[in-house]
């Protein structure tokens, strides 16, 4: 089966809205984007979620800057957010440019406004099983694996990846589920030997179609977060077509992990405001 995860996002921001119109807290919650530069992919990125702000009742200002502003402004900039009230987010949105150093700017970033969970402080409180603000994608995915039904407890989860914004937290989150996890990354050998054993396979590299036929165990879920562009033609790193008949459920690309991030983030944003929203996704 595929897994709809535009449809799951949809649900989950539907729910977000109506807590935000029950509780009469529209407006009230702020969000503040920082944007450096003229990246196309990012400014389509921030205008979805602003977007995705605006539909929930969240407040959203975004900060455009140059993409020869300073490491020390970036930094001055992120220290008055966090100083402002009105702000319960922050969410710097990546790439930077080569002479910022991003992660530095992050960790400078109030844990408890940093709405992308990739601050040093929520890392550590991630790894320890701490309650905090967590990475939005791998977050999204662990909804994306509950809605099919099966129990992560106990299962052999294989993920394809090791950055600090999926492979690394998406490791995380899945042994905090009890689950038993095999990190590869795209340099690994014998790759199609270990994702072949995975009962859940997690596929974020940025490789098109690395994973085919022979890295599929019969039955498995498999979550692909590859986005590769190739002549206007988004393809992810699983090959779809070969996959979709072996796997027990499967996210396309696109509509399957991209949605969610959002959803994730719209989350995350209303807790850092200090509201509980479990019930709600």
């Amino acid at each position: 089966m595929i897994i709809d995860g535009k449809n799951i996002a949809n649900q989950i921001r539907l729910n977000l809205k109506q807590f935000v119109l029950k509780n009469d807290i529209q407006d009230k919650i702020g969000l503040a984007v920082v944007l450096v530069g003229q990246d196309p992919a990012s400014h389509i990125y921030v205008n979805n979620k602003v977007r995705a702000c605006t539909q929930i009742g969240i407040r959203s200002m975004v900060y455009k800057l140059p993409d020869n502003i300073s490491q020390v402004e970036l930094v001055q900039l992120v220290d008055s957010l966090n100083q402002d009230r009105i702000i319960d987010g922050i969410l710097l949105q990546l790439p930077l440019p080569s002479h910022i150093d991003a992660q530095k700017v992050i960790d400078h970033i109030d844990s408890k406004k940093d709405v992308d969970g990739l601050s040093k402080n929520n890392v550590y409180n991630l790894q320890k099983g701490y309650d905090c603000l967590k990475p939005c994608t791998p977050l999204g995915i662990m909804k994306l694996i509950a809605s099919t039904g099966v129990v992560v407890e106990g299962k052999h989860a294989v993920v394809v990846g090791r950055s600090e914004i999926v492979g690394k937290p998406m490791v995380q989150l899945l042994n905090l589920s009890n689950a038993t996890v095999t990190n590869c990354h795209s340099l690994t050998s014998n790759l199609a030997q270990l994702t072949s054993l995975a009962d859940i396979l997690i596929v974020a590299v940025g490789q098109r179609h690395l994973i085919g036929v022979k890295h599929v165990k019969k039955g498995a879920i498999v979550i692909d977060v590859g986005i590769n562009r190739l002549d206007n033609k988004l393809y992810g790193d699983v090959d779809f077509e070969q996959v979709k008949d072996i796997a027990s459920y499967i996210t396309p690309v696109p509509g399957g992990v991209g949605p969610m991030t959002i959803a994730m983030l719209m989350s995350n944003v209303i807790k850092a405001a200090g509201y509980d929203i479990k019930t709600m996704l």
